[in-house]
């Protein structure tokens, strides 16, 4: 994966997939997909988080809308709420065309560092 934007209101990254990437019928494997939605949100959510604490995935809803075989996939992430405890990301994943190829969103938690000596 390239980082091309990380930043705690907006994250993309990209991924050139290939042979390696695919499942039995020829196109990309839905994990691929799934996992570049979560990394993008999760992403941008720590660093939005920042020092606080850490952040960590506790939900990934993923849909698969255009099947690709070869290409480089980007997925975009932007908050859809962001609170003390929990956050929403939304993520939109598009190929070399601009096509939107699946769309997804990711909770996460919020979880702050305990002060020292706690």
């Amino acid at each position: 994966m390239r980082y091309l934007v990380r930043d705690g209101d907006r994250t993309v990254i990209s991924c050139e997939v290939g042979p390696e990437h695919l499942q039995g019928h020829g196109i990309v494997h839905g994990g691929v997909y799934c996992a570049l939605v979560e990394t993008a949100a999760s992403i941008g959510a720590s660093l939005w988080w920042g020092d606080r604490g850490r952040v960590v995935g506790t939900a990934n809803q993923t849909d698969f809308l255009r099947p690709v075989g070869s290409g480089r996939l980007t997925a975009s992430a932007v908050p859809v709420h962001r609170g003390r405890s929990q956050q929403l990301w939304s993520v939109e994943v598009v190929d070399d065309d601009g096509r939107l190829t699946a769309r997804g969103q990711v909770r996460l938690a919020n979880l702050t560092v305990p002060a020292p000596g706690r």
